[in-house]
């Protein structure tokens, strides 16, 4: 991979506008991740601005001469096929996933349907309208249960029940950030991520990261903000189960059309040693704690040249991959 990323023309990439911030729950954690991408690829001669949708219309990276954007959005206007489509009629090659890919996966039910589908493991669930529902879900599914909203990410609205009395507060809780919400069975288990890059044939698994947060309960200030959570790369499976879930989560990302780079995260059942996909995030973070960087380490590639690679691979539908 070394010698691939040394081989781009850093001059050829041109403009390069990295977006970030915008107008998600997850604003936050978008200008930490974009803030390390633009350095990173600043560091690397690329001539790499800063762009923030939420504060400028998106016409100015075709008036001001962008040829390129890399996304560092998260949520909703960011990861879910909105920016992709806009950069798409600007003729704007960018990175990550296209406009169906990003639309789908940032939908956790319809992304659920279509690996079910091509015969893909994921967690039983039930979409819920109302407390009453979710109540209904709680003692079809068992506890625990998670519920969630189907189009956010990062943990945001998200409840761990372990009682029928929790529900009506979750479901609250959830549907205060998307009026889609999902009850999931709840995987107990080992918790890992695998992030892929590349596109079609060339499309890569990266190592899996172990996840073992304090308590188990890995939230979004456990995710972001705190170090008590472990992250272990080597992930510590046995060597067949961990390039079982691998190719899993290739076929998982190939199945949605993605393209670029995407992170999946994946419960392992304890008991059975099953795994189970949760999601994938189509524009995966860049922070300090995130972790496409850190599986992309175990293999030697660093966080800039990663930058580099995800950038230069940058496409639009309309030119494929």
């Amino acid at each position: 991979m070394g010698s691939a990323v040394n081989a781009i023309d850093v001059k050829a990439l041109g403009k390069v506008a990295v977006l970030m911030g915008g107008r998600s729950a997850e604003r936050e954690v978008s200008l930490m991740s974009g803030g390390g991408v633009l350095a990173a690829l600043q560091s690397k001669g690329v001539d790499a601005h800063a762009f923030d949708p939420a504060e400028r219309d998106m016409g100015e990276l075709r008036r001001e001469g962008f040829s390129r954007a890399f996304i560092a959005l998260h949520g909703r206007y960011g990861e879910d096929g909105t920016v992709q489509g806009a950069l798409e009629l600007m003729g704007i090659p960018y990175t990550g996933p296209g406009v169906m890919a990003s639309s789908v996966a940032m939908d956790k039910l319809m992304t659920k349907r279509i690996w079910l589908a091509e015969g893909l493991p994921t967690p039983a669930w039930r979409q819920v309208h109302s407390a009453d529902e979710t109540r209904a879900a709680f003692e079809a599914l068992g506890a625990p249960m998670i519920v969630k909203p189907v189009r956010e990410g990062s943990t945001i609205g998200l409840t761990k029940v372990t009682s029928i009395e929790q529900c009506e507060a979750a479901y609250a809780l959830a549907s205060g950030q998307d009026p889609m919400v999902m009850c999931e069975q709840f995987i107990a288990g080992d918790e890992v991520t695998c992030p892929v890059l590349g596109a079609g044939a060339q499309a890569r698994a990266l190592p899996l990261i172990r996840i073992v947060a304090p308590g188990g309960n890995y939230d979004y200030q456990n995710k972001y903000f705190t170090d008590d959570t472990q992250y272990l790369v080597p992930c510590g499976l046995p060597e067949g189960e961990e390039a079982a879930i691998q190719a899993i989560v290739l076929k998982a990302f190939l199945v949605l059309h993605c393209r670029g780079w995407a992170r999946a995260d994946v419960m392992i059942d304890a008991r059975s040693r099953k795994p189970y996909l949760l999601e994938i995030n189509t524009s995966p973070g860049m922070t300090g704690h995130s972790l496409v960087p850190m599986s992309a380490r175990a293999t030697g590639l660093s966080y800039e040249d990663l930058c580099l690679s995800v950038l230069a691979a940058a496409a639009t539908d309309s030119k494929g991959d």
